[in-house]
C-alpha cells in the first residue's frame, strides 16, 4: 500500500468517526435551538468561516506545498520567518477585528460576548495554521487525523453536559454552541502547537540551509493569496447565500418566519446530512496537495495521472454510494432532527449537489498543486454567478420556491465540477474521457 492510499485511509477512518459526531452535535444543536435557532446558528457559521480564511491565510495549503516540494534542510528557517509572519499578521488582524466587528449590524441579533468569541478565534486559527501545514506537508496525518477527532469530541461532550444540565433562553443557547465550538479550536490549537514545537526543536538540531525572509514570504504568498482569494470567495457567497435564499422565499410568498425556518432545514438538515460522506474529500485534499505538487515539481506525469485516477475512482465509488443511501433513507434521517417532510425532500432533490461537490473537493486540491489556483477561482465565480442568479429566478416564483433554490444548487455545482476536471485534464495532456493519454500527429 503505498503512501498515498495508506495516508488517505487514515485520514478518512478518523474523520468518519469525527463526522460521526458532528452528525450527533447537529442534532443536540437542532432539538435545543429549534428551527428559528437552528436558522440563525447557520446563519452566522460563514461570519465564522470568513474570520478563520483570513486569519490563516491559507497557510496550511503554502506551507504544505512548500515542505513538499523543498529539501528537508530549509524547513527549519522556513518555519521560522512563517512564525514571525504569523505573529505581525495576527496583531493586525486582531486590531482590525476589535475596531470593525462591534459595527457589524448582522451581529446585532446575537449575544453580545459573540464578537469577543470572534477575537479569540483569529490567533488560535494563525498559530495553529503553522502546525497544521507543516505536518500536511510532511505528511505526518496521524496528528492531523487526532486534533479533528477530539476537537468534534470535545465540543459533543460540553454540549451535551451543558445543555442536559441547564435551560436557556434562545439567545444564550446560541451563545453556547459558538463558545463550544471555538473553544474546541482552542483545544486542538494547543495539541498541534505542542506537536508543532516538539518537530521544531528537532529540524533546529540537524543540518540547516539558510534561506532569506523575502523568498520564504513570495513563495507562501504566491500560493496563500490565490488560495485565500478562493477560500474568502467561498465564504462571502455561503454568507450571503441564507440571505439571498430567504430573499427569494419571502418573493415567492413566504413570511420571513418560514424562510429561515425552511432554510434552517435546508441548510441545518438537508445539508448536514447531504455532506456528510463528504470527511472522505477532505482526506483526499489533504493528501492530494504535497503529493500532487511533489510530483509536479518532479515533472512526474505518470504519478500525477495516477493520483487522478486514484482519487476520482474512490470518489466515484463512495459518492454513488452516498447518494442512493440518502435518497432512499431520507425521511429517517431527516426525522433524527426535525418530524418535517420537507427536510427529506430538499435531501432527495440536492443529490446532484452533493455528488457533483465530492468530486469538487480532490479536483480543487489538485489544481492547487498544479499551481492553478487561479483557475480555480475564475471557475468558481463563473459557476456561482450563474447558481445565484438561476437561485434567486427559480426560487422566487410561486410554483417552485425552495425547489427553484435547489435546481440552482444542482446546476452550479455541475457547472464547476466539469470546467475543473477539464481544466486538469488539458494541463496533464490526457482526454476527459476515462483519462487516457491524448496524442498528437
Amino acid at each position: 500500500m503505498n503512501t498515498f492510499v495508506k495516508g488517505t485511509l487514515l485520514l478518512v477512518i478518523a474523520a468518519f468517526f469525527g463526522e460521526c459526531l458532528e452528525f450527533f452535535i447537529n442534532m443536540i444543536l437542532a432539538r435545543e435551538l429549534g428551527e428559528e435557532g437552528m436558522g440563525l446558528y447557520m446563519s452566522i457559521l460563514p461570519i465564522i468561516f470568513f474570520v478563520v480564511i483570513i486569519a490563516s491565510l491559507e497557510l496550511p495549503v503554502s506551507i504544505s506545498k512548500f515542505i513538499a516540494e523543498k529539501q528537508r534542510e530549509t524547513h527549519f528557517y522556513m518555519l521560522k520567518h512563517t512564525f514571525v509572519l504569523t505573529i505581525i499578521s495576527t496583531c493586525f488582524f486582531v486590531v482590525c477585528a476589535i475596531v470593525i466587528l462591534p459595527y457589524l449590524p448582522i451581529l446585532d441579533g446575537y449575544h453580545p460576548y459573540v464578537k469577543w468569541l470572534f477575537v479569540l478565534l483569529i490567533p488560535v486559527v494563525s498559530f495553529t495554521s503553522i502546525a497544521r501545514g507543516y505536518f500536511m506537508g510532511v505528511q505526518h496525518m496521524g496528528k492531523i487525523a487526532i486534533s479533528n477527532f477530539i476537537k468534534k469530541l470535545v465540543q459533543l461532550g460540553i454540549l451535551y453536559w451543558v445543555y442536559q444540565s441547564f435551560q436557556f433562553n434562545l439567545e444564550l443557547a446560541l451563545l453556547i454552541a459558538l463558545a463550544t465550538l471555538i473553544g474546541s479550536e482552542l483545544l486542538v490549537c494547543a495539541y498541534l502547537v505542542a506537536m508543532y514545537f516538539i518537530e521544531y526543536q528537532i529540524l533546529s538540531k540537524e543540518n540547516k540551509k539558510f534561506i532569506k525572509g523575502n523568498k520564504v514570504r513570495r513563495a507562501l504568498f504566491a500560493v496563500s493569496l490565490p488560495t485565500t482569494g478562493l477560500r474568502l470567495f467561498h465564504s462571502f457567497t455561503h454568507a450571503i447565500q441564507p440571505f439571498l435564499v430567504k430573499g427569494a422565499l419571502i418573493a415567492a410568498g413566504f413570511s420571513s418566519v418560514m424562510a429561515n425556518e425552511h432554510y434552517g432545514m435546508l441548510a441545518g438538515v438537508a445539508m448536514s446530512i447531504g455532506f456528510f460522506p463528504a470527511f472522505i474529500g477532505h482526506s483526499l485534499m489533504v493528501m492530494l496537495i504535497p503529493n500532487v505538487s511533489e510530483a509536479y515539481s518532479n515533472n512526474d506525469n505518470n504519478k500525477l495521472i495516477r493520483l487522478l485516477q486514484q482519487s476520482m475512482t474512490i470518489t466515484l465509488l463512495y459518492g454513488v454510494v452516498s447518494v442512493v443511501a440518502m435518497y432512499l433513507f431520507a425521511e429517517p434521517l431527516t426525522h433524527l432532527f426535525f418530524d418535517s417532510s420537507s427536510a427529506s425532500i430538499y435531501l432527495k432533490l440536492l443529490w446532484p449537489y452533493f455528488l457533483f461537490h465530492f468530486f469538487i473537493i480532490p479536483m480543487q486540491a489538485y489544481l492547487i498543486g498544479l499551481g492553478l489556483v487561479k483557475d480555480a477561482l475564475f471557475h468558481t465565480i463563473w459557476s456561482h454567478i450563474i447558481s445565484f442568479g438561476m437561485m434567486y429566478v427559480l426560487g422566487s416564483m410561486e410554483s417552485l420556491q425552495m425547489i427553484g433554490v435547489i435546481l440552482g444548487m444542482n446546476m452550479g455545482a455541475v457547472l464547476l465540477m466539469l470546467m475543473h476536471y477539464v481544466t486538469i485534464c488539458k494541463k496533464l495532456g490526457v482526454s476527459v474521457y476515462f483519462m487516457r493519454k491524448r496524442y498528437t500527429y
